[in-house]
């Protein structure tokens, strides 16, 4: 059994540089996939970057019961998320908090006034009736009649009625040119309008009914200023779509942009809301059986089936694009579908959608039913200075904490220093470069707390090295030579290394669980450092240990070098004596003892 043990322990001993030049390569292809991304920094939080953290709190509306659930409170969570982002921050925090509240954070450079009115209401779902499309782009020149793209289209779930508008046309047979067409794109907008608005009683008709003669129609103010304004709208340009949106009422013929199933922009003239979201009992995003395709399935209240069978009664008897219905959350149409028969109690939209846009308007669906507002609780606004002097401040402290342990391991360890040293700096390179990479990758951000658990790791890297190098001593200490005393020493090593680790790790696992916010940033980086102190004490400290106990200056017990045998109180002969001690060495002589 003796010689087995031995072959597996040179074996084991031989390959310390395999395991050396992994992690090596692992820290050049991190480092340069860092380099390759073009993010060096690591993305900083709201408050080392400055901006406004608001926090909201959800309320059910009235005549709704248990509104407030996780269920709905992510679904706000993702749709505010959508909103701040639509102002252009793409580093936004929207978490949520306990059971009933929500947490913005925005990074500096975004309107808090303009944020605050995005974040503090509840998000508006309506289903309007298209009056008419166009390309996103201005167009003032005279254009072609109307074009009836529509984007997917609704299918009545009862009757299952098969649509070929998979690639989001209207129909797949001829239709006649609409009757509102005109040469220019002025006259189809005027002639749309006259179009979808009800006949009232003539200003010439006398009492009898008869006509009588009356001067030529002035043109509407209203309807010029909105034909100028869809003429002149540039739905590519982000801030054109913010401004078109604003003010707008539900009773209003607005104008709105929103994406097709190619991902072009387009322009709409939309008639008064006819349906909105509260209206919706659910949406899901579902495969239809026949098809094989992915859909979204609405279910409306009572209230909701009877305006949804109206207005798809009135739009089924359109020409394109008039027989389209907008489903438009916060001014921007999110889906077009055509109409093509009176739909009641339950639709279906299918169209050019994979799982994710399904899911995705499905959960616009969703929300915009949720009996939910949100009042504003608090807003708070972090400056960069304030947390530029807590980061200045907390890595002075790191610095120092730092210092103290390199002091005390060249004291006290002496040449051992230089491995945990090594150590330490292969730790911090692979923490810097996973924080720099993970935050394009997840939207981690640096905040003050995971600065905290950074400089709490220092500790624990400290303690994982000092546990192996105690053992490696303890060997010496019974009169083993160096190279078998690493060995022997790193198994129960390692099992403590493990076991302090798992219990760091764990509780890291639960802070983060159990909080939110900024705490989660101590925990999140706390739990990632735990990981990586066994990665490198595994992967790099114990084997250029391997590698050092081979050399003469540690493996001859010099004096600098930590691990000298007179120093640590070993006694060489006390081996020899315990060797000889046993059964059939007869009774120990008491002088001996």
């Amino acid at each position: 059994m003796a010689a087995p043990k031995k072959g597996r322990s040179h074996g084991a001993q031989s390959r310390p540089g395999r395991t050396l030049a992994f992690i090596l390569i692992a820290m050049v292809a991190l480092t340069g996939g860092m380099f390759l991304s073009g993010h060096t920094t690591p993305r900083l939080g709201i408050d080392l970057a400055g901006g406004t953290s608001i926090t909201l709190k959800a309320k059910s509306e009235p005549g709704q019961k248990n509104a407030v659930n996780q269920t709905n409170m992510n679904t706000a969570v993702s749709i505010i998320e959508r909103r701040v982002n639509g102002l252009g921050v793409t580093e936004s925090e929207v978490q949520t908090q306990g059971s009933d509240n929500i947490i913005v954070n925005i990074p500096k450079g975004t309107n808090e006034a303009q944020a605050r009115e995005q974040v503090g209401t509840t998000a508006q779902l309506y289903f309007r009736p298209v009056i008419t499309v166009a390309a996103g782009a201005p167009t003032p020149e005279p254009s072609a009649s109307p074009s009836g793209s529509g984007k997917n289209k609704a299918t009545d779930k009862a009757t299952d009625k098969a649509t070929d508008g998979s690639k989001g046309k209207a129909s797949s047979t001829p239709t006649p040119t609409p009757t509102a067409s005109a040469t220019s794109q002025g006259r189809a907008v005027t002639d749309a309008l006259k179009a979808d608005s009800s006949p009232t009683p003539s200003a010439g008709s006398s009492a009898s009914g008869k006509p009588t003669p009356s001067a030529s129609p002035t043109p509407d103010p209203a309807t010029a200023a909105l034909q100028k304004k869809f003429t002149d709208l540039d739905c590519t340009d982000k801030a054109a779509r913010s401004q078109v949106t604003s003010g707008v009422r539900p009773e209003d013929t607005a104008v709105a942009c929103g994406k097709n199933s190619s991902g072009q922009w387009e322009k709409y003239i939309l008639g008064p809301a006819e349906v909105n979201g509260k209206d919706v009992d659910k949406a899901q995003a579902t495969i239809n059986q026949q098809t094989g395709a992915w859909v979204v399935n609405m279910d409306f209240t009572g209230g909701g089936s009877k305006k949804f069978a109206k207005i798809t009664s009135k739009l089924s008897q359109q020409q394109p694009p008039m027989n389209q219905f907008a489903i438009v959350l916060d001014g921007d149409v999110v889906s077009a579908p055509s109409v093509s028969s009176t739909l009641s109690g339950s639709a279906e939209i299918s169209g050019s959608f994979d799982q994710q846009s399904a899911q995705d308007l499905a959960n616009v669906l969703s929300y915009g039913a949720l009996p939910l507002s949100f009042q504003e609780q608090s807003v708070t606004t972090v400056t960069a200075a304030l947390g530029g002097e807590q980061l200045h401040a907390g890595l002075i402290a790191g610095a120092i904490g730092l210092l103290l342990v390199v002091i005390y391991l060249v004291v006290y360890y002496r040449g051992l220093s230089l491995i945990a040293l090594a150590s330490l700096l292969v730790s911090a390179v692979l923490t810097y470069v996973i924080m720099t990479l993970l935050g394009p990758a997840i939207g981690f951000a640096l905040n003050l707390p995971a600065v905290c658990g950074a400089i709490v790791a220092i500790g624990i890297t400290a303690d994982s090295f000092i546990v192996f190098f105690e053992r490696i001593r303890d060997e010496i200490r019974e009169g083993r030579s160096l190279r078998p005393s690493v060995e022997r020493a790193w198994p129960r090593a390692r099992r403590t290394i493990l076991v302090s680790d798992f219990v760091s790790f764990l509780a890291a696992a639960v802070l983060f669980v159990v909080t939110v916010g900024k705490v989660q940033g101590f925990a999140f980086t706390l739990g990632l450092t735990t990981v990586l102190d066994v990665v490198v004490v595994f992967l790099f400290t114990k084997p250029l240990m391997t590698i050092l106990a081979r050399k003469k200056f540690f493996a001859s017990g010099h004096p600098w070098s930590g691990l000298d045998p007179k120093r640590l109180g070993a006694k060489p002969p006390l081996r020899r004596t315990r060797r000889a001690t046993g059964p059939a060495a007869g009774p120990v002589d008491p002088k001996e003892a």
